[in-house]
């Protein structure tokens, strides 16, 4: 079938290449075109396409059991949860794996500080991303992820996040001294119901635009939030499973959320499976009230047992941070010689490139336009806030090398050269 018969059926837009096979970083297409892929697919294969140990364990799997209901146990879903507790910071003894994606265990981990709090609101960073159900939706940080859908969840209390590069504040980090954690104080008292359950944050901000906080930062919301007894619950679904060249962007940061979720590169190579976190003191609300048909699935859990043992490797972390650093470095030393761009920042292989017009405003068509560039170039990258924002998203597989890296560093500049 070609791209004109498959936007025929398909109810949403679809490219023209179809692609045929994957391997570590790279994909192919029906012309044999070869991609470098630096979104990881869906920021979730941090193994790679088609890793081969990911693939034996799904292969071993499939002989015995693809798929248990979540009354039973199986030596998969046991192994997930006891690495996770085992590589998860001390604090967080408990896991949850009946969602099957980061929106569902969101509103789980939502859900659960709601029950055992017995509070209402969910305060969520500006430019935060929740997820894509009807729930997540309604406490996404961006209107125009709201805006078309008259029935939201209520109780979102959005505030700016520390997004210093265009800081809401108009403040630097030298001088503000935390007014995005401080002030969240006054939309509390003039904004909120009174009835704040939890704050969910990206540690890292991923659609947002690959907002790194400054120092300090997540420190002071921890405590911030522990004074007035609100669940503060890390989003890792993007930052967690080695992206940031730790295993938890909680470990890069050295602060522990009170839960922390996790999916997406769970699986390592594509499979669907999501689970949340919490401290011992947060167990109690009924297995009824948060769980899915796919979650826990077995399948899933046996591709995420080889990830997990391949992730938790220092060689493996190191490797991360080596790309990373090289590949950082490469995109920061454009800047001088290409004004349009305005910021290279991140952590590890979580990467972001802003654009910027002349007078240093967002630029979401030089994003966009840079975007087509590389993709013509053969790099595939993704543009923040769903394709409307002005930042370049990197999240190249955590197997990426340093000669790649300094592949996909060439072909940027060269995609730079074409604007």
């Amino acid at each position: 079938m070609d791209a004109t018969d498959a936007r025929r059926f398909a109810y949403y837009e679809l490219g023209d290449a179809e692609l045929v096979h994957g391997e570590g970083v790279r994909v192919w297409d029906t012309e044999d075109h070869e991609y470098l892929d630096c979104v990881s697919g869906t920021f979730n294969l941090v193994l790679g396409h088609n890793h081969p140990a990911v693939l034996a364990a799904v292969r071993g799997q499939l002989d015995d059991l693809v798929f248990a209901s979540s009354s039973f146990r199986t030596s998969a879903t046991d192994e997930v949860m006891r690495l996770l507790v085992e590589m998860s910071p001390p604090e967080l003894t408990r896991v949850n794996l009946r969602s099957s994606g980061g929106s569902t265990a969101n509103e789980g981990a939502i859900k659960i500080a709601q029950w055992l709090t017995g509070k209402r609101d969910v305060i969520v960073p500006f430019r935060g991303h929740v997820g894509q159900s009807m729930a997540a939706t309604s406490y996404n940080g961006t209107s125009r992820m709201r805006a078309p859908f008259p029935a939201q969840m209520p109780g979102a209390l959005h505030v700016p996040g520390p997004y210093c590069f265009r800081c809401f504040y108009r403040q630097t980090p030298d001088t503000c001294g935390m007014w995005c954690v401080d002030r969240i104080e006054d939309f509390i008292t003039y904004a909120s119901s009174g009835s704040v359950a939890a704050m969910i944050i990206e540690p890292i901000s991923g659609v947002g635009g690959n907002v790194v906080p400054p120092q300090g930062y997540l420190e002071a919301l921890k405590e911030f939030c522990e004074e007035r007894e609100i669940i503060l619950i890390f989003d890792e679904n993007q930052t967690g499973l080695g992206r940031t060249g730790e295993l938890f962007a909680a470990d890069h940061f050295a602060v522990t959320p009170h839960v922390m979720t996790l999916s997406k590169g769970l699986t390592g190579s594509g499979f669907p499976l999501a689970a949340i976190l919490t401290e011992e003191r947060l167990v109690g609300m009924p297995r009824s009230m948060h769980g899915f048909t796919y979650g826990g699935h077995t399948l899933s859990a046996a591709a995420a047992v080889a990830t997990l043992n391949e992730v938790r490797k220092p060689a493996f972390l190191a490797g991360v941070r080596a790309s990373g650093t090289v590949l950082l470095d490469r995109l920061r030393a454009l800047r001088p010689d290409f004004p349009c761009v305005g910021d290279a920042r991140g952590v590890g292989l979580m990467l972001g490139v802003e654009l910027v017009e002349p007078d240093g405003g967002p630029s979401p068509r030089l994003a966009t336009a840079l975007n087509k560039a590389l993709t013509d170039l053969r790099v595939i990258t993704r543009v923040s806030e769903h394709g409307q924002g002005n930042v370049i998203e990197l999240r190249p597989p955590l197997v990426l090398s340093v000669e790649d890296a300094n592949l996909v560093a060439d072909r940027f500049g060269e995609a730079l050269e074409t604007l």
